[in-house]
């Protein structure tokens, strides 16, 4: 390799290239790593081709040279590594058009980039640490973002949604969740299905009054923290068709001995599967209770079998329009006065269809009050959407079942 100096892309002179010689201490001696630390560019510094921090060409040969190990710190007279380029971060100076010379950008030393959002460290740091026997400047950490503590830990399945029962019960809040609007409208629907298949016949009243059953037998458990419950929830919808069986083959006039008769039987029927169950006490009359309570609203939805057909079509009316009324957004005393009115309201025109005429307020009446009495059942204890969508649909018109067939008869 030639020894004579040679001039680089930029035009600028370049010292020669020779072998390097080891002087001094070797690496077997003595091991000191100096990290080259950030700086601000100052115009005395070299260019390229020449030695860092305004040094001039370092020759290799010579006693008085320091060994490649053996380097100053930080802050001092340093020393190039014996190439005569710039150190690692440092670019070269560009020619402006104007003939200025532009400073290159400083960057960090590979290794040791500068915290983000704060300076580099000046080099006559009050607080420097020992770093593989070099003493360098202490750089202190970035603070936390404080947004970050707002979100919870991260999670391999992902956080549940919270529902807004559990939020009020969290809260200390009311247990009184009202369903709302949208399970008043399926309660209106079902109602309208109801008064329809009465106006129609016996046999058309039948199927959504199964719907009605079903319904009612599995928002019950579910109310009741029972879920599944397979087979509770078929034991008390079964006892509702058995009911309506019995109706229809011993006709209206037998209707009250087909009901409670029945009713009866499921009772017995339930306390002896709980009996032959091996679950413990407690939890077998838990189930008991949930079961025959069941079975009994799925039983007594079967008064509407039982009325008179103008006496069915004037209740399920008046429960569909204080449903309605009652899931309005209004102050609690002001809903459930506006039910009522509405209630009786609807009975008189459902009444003035039929010929019940003017006698359909006061059934119309005695129906919204039990409607308004399963609304709030199934508004009890944080219920869920699930909760409100099936006995929040379906206890209104259940409840309202027994009064529809009593004062049907007492009103006709």
């Amino acid at each position: 390799m030639s020894n004579e100096p040679y001039e680089d892309e930029y035009g600028q002179q370049q010292p020669p290239q020779q072998t390097q010689q080891w002087q001094g201490q070797t690496w077997d001696t003595q091991v000191q790593s100096t990290y080259p630390q950030p700086q601000e560019f100052e115009p005395g510094q070299a260019a390229y081709g020449q030695s860092a921090y305004g040094q001039g060409p370092v020759s290799q040969t010579g006693g008085d040279q320091q060994a490649y190990g053996d380097q100053q710190a930080y802050g001092g007279d340093q020393q190039s590594y014996g190439y005569g380029q710039a150190p690692y971060g440092h670019g070269q100076a560009v020619q402006a058009p104007g003939g200025q010379t532009t400073p290159p950008p400083a960057h960090a030393a590979y290794g040791e980039p500068a915290p983000y959002g704060q300076a580099p460290h000046s080099p006559g740091a009050d607080q420097q640490t020992q770093v593989f026997g070099t003493v360098a400047s202490a750089q202190p950490l970035p603070a936390a973002e404080p947004e970050a503590a707002a979100y919870g830990p991260a999670t391999v399945t992902g956080n549940p949604r919270v529902t807004d029962a559990q939020r009020a019960r969290a809260e200390g809040r009311s247990p009184i969740i009202e369903p709302g609007m949208q399970p008043a409208a399926l309660t209106a629907l079902l109602g309208l299905l109801l008064a329809g298949g009465a106006a129609v016949g016996q046999y058309a009243l039948l199927l959504p009054l199964v719907l009605l059953q079903a319904v009612t037998a599995a928002g019950w458990f579910r109310l009741n923290g029972m879920w599944p419950a397979r087979q509770g929830i078929a034991l008390a919808f079964a006892g509702g068709l058995a009911a309506d069986a019995a109706l229809l083959v011993t006709g209206r006039e037998n209707a009250p001995a087909a009901i409670l008769g029945t009713l009866g039987v499921w009772v017995l029927l339930t306390l002896v599967l709980q009996l032959r169950s091996h679950a413990a006490p407690d939890e077998r009359m838990y189930g008991l209770m949930a079961t025959v309570a069941s079975a009994a609203l799925a039983i007594a939805a079967t008064g509407h079998l039982a009325a008179d057909p103008d006496a069915v079509t004037v209740g399920a009316v008046a429960v569909a329009v204080a449903v309605l009324a009652r899931a309005l957004p209004l102050p609690t005393p002001a809903s459930v006065a506006v039910a009522l009115l509405a209630a009786a309201g609807a009975g008189i025109a459902a009444g003035g269809m039929t010929d019940m005429g003017s006698k359909g307020a006061f059934l119309g009446l005695g129906a919204g009050v039990c409607a308004l009495v399963g609304h709030r059942v199934a508004s009890y204890d944080y219920p869920s959407r699930f909760v409100h969508m099936t006995a929040g649909v379906a206890l209104p018109l259940a409840a309202a079942a027994p009064a529809v067939y009593l004062l049907g008869r007492v009103v006709g």
